[in-house]
């Protein structure tokens, strides 16, 4: 059994703790800490409430290593579970490489002046960690993460040779906000407002932001338009698997969404360069942006409606050609019934603690810094099926 320490209590955060606490048989010591520690009481409140089980709370500024080793010292932490902003990747990691601690994130690390990052920053962290002898697993969320793991059962179960990978991402749910992020604002944007990047014949290709759209047929909930853009788990697939032919990640929005998108953008509210506001006081457009959106938290109000992430993986099987789409279904409603977040943080959320589950039970486990694809999937597929999130097979034409 293992001491967990989550560190974030937003959405994802929120579920995090709750399938924590529904597998205390791995997890005998919970503790939640973020840097507001009233939200983290209110996650603490609704889990005793439905699971009676307690777990501590803490306030805690991540963005210092010195605190996050504290906090681990103290409460005997062997796994952390970052859910937090991605900008506090690398110290929560340094405190886990001084404590030699297990780590565990959802999303690559990232500065506020350069939203334009990579994984370099934490696979240069390899030797520190294997010299602490113990071991951090890098993008374990869904997108990165299942996604990536799809791409390996493909790998290692359907096909004799992977040819071509790509990953398809739709929320069909609906909020009744004219126009909102499903989660933190300016990550969120950030990301979006980046050119799109693929992999294609051995070397990367860049389109503009939002240039590559394709009508796509999602399994059981319907057609989307779908937008090619960058995603970091193409980073790590293409790493893992190099002699894929093509790796693309696309992403869905509604008409509604690209309409208040763009014009957002085109009169300047996407720049992260700060600017005077009044004075003494700069805020950059997109931070001003966040503060005035919806909380991705308050959504679960109204939210109803499905998600469809997957992968179509392509490849020869015996000779042959074949094509197979991996996917997983989740639906707003129950996950709001059974966690108080919506399928955003839902899909997150829950694969995060698979991750930190086969780490604790050593299912998955290698000294040094580590990605997903590097792992066998089928322990993994085997608990979403036990967690809530089952995965899906089908072979296509």
């Amino acid at each position: 059994m293992a001491n967990l320490l989550i560190i974030g209590a937003g959405g994802v955060g929120r579920v995090s703790a709750f399938k924590a606490a529904k597998n205390k048989d791995t997890f005998k010591n919970i503790v939640l800490a973020s840097r507001t520690k009233s939200k983290c009481d209110a996650i603490a409140k609704d889990i005793k409430g439905k699971l009676g089980v307690e777990i501590k709370t803490y306030a805690l500024d991540a963005n210092k290593k010195e605190n996050v080793v504290n906090l681990i010292k103290k409460e005997n932490i062997d796994i952390v579970c970052n859910v937090a902003l991605p900008y506090q990747n690398l110290p929560i990691m340094h405190a886990c490489i001084e404590t030699s601690t297990a780590y565990l994130d959802t999303a690559l690390a990232e500065t506020e002046d350069n939203p334009d990052t990579y994984y370099d920053l934490q696979w240069a962290l390899d030797e520190d960690f294997k010299k602490a002898h113990t071991m951090a697993l890098l993008g374990c969320g869904f997108d990165p993460g299942v996604t990536s793991i799809m791409v390996k059962y493909a790998a290692d179960y359907l096909l004799d040779e992977l040819e071509e990978v790509e990953i398809y991402d739709c929320n069909f749910g609906e909020h009744g906000h004219a126009f909102a992020t499903n989660f933190d604002p300016e990550i969120n944007l950030r990301e979006l407002n980046l050119p799109g990047k693929y992999w294609e014949n051995g070397e990367w290709k860049t389109t503009k932001p939002f240039e590559v759209q394709v009508k796509h047929s999602y399994p059981e909930c319907g057609e989307a338009t779908s937008i090619l853009i960058w995603h970091e788990e193409l980073e790590s697939i293409v790493k893992f698997f190099p002699n894929l032919k093509s790796a693309k990640f696309y992403m869905c929005f509604s008409d509604q969404y690209l309409y208040h998108f763009n014009a957002l953008k085109n009169v300047g509210m996407f720049s992260i360069e700060p600017i005077e506001i009044c004075e003494g006081c700069k805020i950059s457009p997109l931070q001003f942006l966040a503060k005035v959106l919806p909380d991705p938290q308050d959504l679960v109000k109204n939210y109803k409606g499905k998600t469809n992430i997957g992968v179509i993986a392509k490849g020869k099987k015996d000779g042959k050609t074949k094509t197979y789409y991996i996917y997983n279904i989740c639906n707003h409603k129950k996950a709001i019934e059974e966690t108080g977040a919506h399928c955003v943080s839902y899909t997150t959320g829950v694969p995060a603690i698979i991750g930190c589950k086969l780490m604790a039970n050593k299912t998955w486990w290698a000294e040094g810094v580590r990605n997903v694809e590097e792992f066998d999937a089928k322990p993994f597929f085997e608990e979403m099926e036990k967690q809530g999130l089952p995965i899906k097979v089908i072979e296509i034409e």
